[in-house]
């Protein structure tokens, strides 16, 4: 009992065997093989059909004939004249109830064609048919024999009559031949062109590959080279891989940006800060100083946590670039923005005011509000007399802007106003980061829309126009 069980085992596991075996090849090999054993399936059935078809007509013809003869050699039994000719190839046999050959051809001669069955069978009314020889191998004196029963002046005889099947054997093995040569050519053909196939549909997925393995080595500016000329499934992977690509590049652009940004930034307030530590211990200090020196610590620590949230901030809007809108009304929106600046301007002599649309915005709240406090907070650093909110609404678009009654931006600062880390004035202990527009850009182009600096005739002037 353990071998059957083992085997009937080993047997089940088979089919899981061979498809882990058919997983494992190349997908150019598994294209092919399935291709072939498809096309086998599909020829197999096909000269089946044609073997079926001829075989059909040669046996109905051969049948035809059969039944004439032996109707005719009937008739001349009965009447006990001579029988009559038969077609090509006919042979015959009249045999009494014994199995003694009573009339036969000279082909024939006196070996009864019957086995004793088939004779008794006949005997009793039963109609025999029987081939002699086979198709395959080839074996000579191949017959199709008919037996009947006749009575012929009160005795029984049995009538033998029978063709030579030479000719329809040989013309279904030409058939045979003929089908296997076809159907092999027709198989190579199908394979080859399969091959030829399969390697150009994944020639462009080779290449694609051989590319991203070049950008995994740390290629730059890699891109695939997909046709331009094509819509197929290769081309549109081709696309969607160098779309990311795009991203992948301009995701470690700004990493690498971030972090020279971050270094080179940041490389100042520590250095102030390290020198404002090595002069209070440089010698005894009094307490007057000492206070001094921590009041200057701490507006230095104070610029470096506003730096880093500044920075983390343009990261996050730029690797994502994904708001979350809401409703909210205009007015509140704004008053949010502008009320922690109205002390610095009282302080300064200044006066702040806000003109907002009553209507309600579909916006990102989160981040717009910083950014209308940055444009505010730069009107008071940087610019003079009083400074004017005003937001609008106007075909689906906000219209936000920030004017002071200052100076202006100088002109050579304009094209680069929204670049991170640049300020009008050239000293990098001025005060601010010089992050606070380039924060505003981002903000307005994570909404879809867009910033722009001028200068006004009473000042300088920043418009946030976005979609709301």
């Amino acid at each position: 009992m353990t071998q059957p069980s083992g085997l009937r085992a080993w047997c089940e596991r088979l089919p899981s065997r061979l498809r882990a075996w058919f997983g494992r090849l190349p997908v150019v090999t598994r294209l092919v093989l399935a291709v072939a054993v498809t096309m086998s399936l599909v020829l197999t059935g096909t000269a089946w059909l044609v073997y079926w078809r001829v075989q059909s007509a040669l046996d109905r013809q051969l049948h035809d004939d059969l039944a004439t003869y032996q109707h005719s050699l009937d008739r001349a039994v009965r009447a006990g004249t001579a029988p009559p000719p038969g077609p090509s190839g006919s042979l015959y046999q009249v045999l009494d109830g014994r199995g003694r050959v009573l009339a036969a051809d000279d082909a024939v001669g006196d070996r009864s064609l019957l086995t004793p069955a088939e004779l008794r069978a006949a005997g009793h009314g039963r109609a025999v048919r029987r081939d002699v020889g086979s198709l395959l191998p080839i074996t000579p004196d191949t017959l199709r024999l008919q037996a009947e029963r006749v009575r012929a002046g009160g005795a029984t005889r049995v009538v033998v009559t029978a063709v030579r099947r030479g000719h329809r054997d040989e013309a279904l093995r030409e058939l045979l031949a003929q089908l296997a040569l076809a159907s092999g050519l027709t198989l190579i053909a199908a394979s080859y062109v399969g091959y030829r196939t399969a390697r150009a549909a994944l020639r462009p997925v080779e290449r694609y590959r051989t590319a991203a393995a070049a950008l995994a080595d740390g290629g730059p500016n890699l891109r695939l080279d997909v046709p331009a000329d094509r819509d197929d499934e290769i081309t549109r992977l081709g696309h969607t891989l160098n779309r990311m690509l795009d991203r992948l590049e301009a995701s470690a652009a700004r990493e690498r940006r971030f972090v020279a940004d971050a270094s080179h930034e940041l490389r100042t307030p520590l250095s102030l800060l390290r020198a404002e530590v090595d002069v209070a211990l440089h010698r005894p200090r009094s307490a007057e100083e000492l206070n001094q020196t921590l009041r200057s610590v701490d507006a230095e620590v104070q610029r470096l946590i506003d730096l880093s949230n500044a920075l983390l901030d343009l990261e996050e809007l730029g690797s994502t670039g994904h708001i979350t809108r809401a409703p909210v009304r205009l007015a509140d929106l704004v008053g949010t923005a502008v009320a922690p600046h109205l002390r610095t301007a009282e302080r300064a002599g200044r006066g702040v005011s806000a003109d907002a649309a009553d209507t309600v915005v579909d916006v990102d709240a989160r981040w717009l509000v910083p950014a209308i406090g940055n444009l505010v907070a730069n009107a008071l650093r940087h610019g003079d007399g009083a400074v004017r909110v005003a937001a609008i609404v106007h075909e689906g678009r906000l219209r936000l802007s920030v004017t002071d009654e200052g100076p202006g931006f100088p002109p050579e600062f304009l094209p680069r106003a929204f670049d991170r880390f640049a300020r009008a004035e050239a000293s990098r202990t001025s005060e601010g980061s010089g992050l606070g527009l380039a924060f505003v850009q981002a903000v307005a182009v994570a909404h879809g829309g867009g910033v722009r600096a001028e200068n006004s005739p009473g000042g300088a002037a920043v418009t946030v126009d976005v979609p709301c």
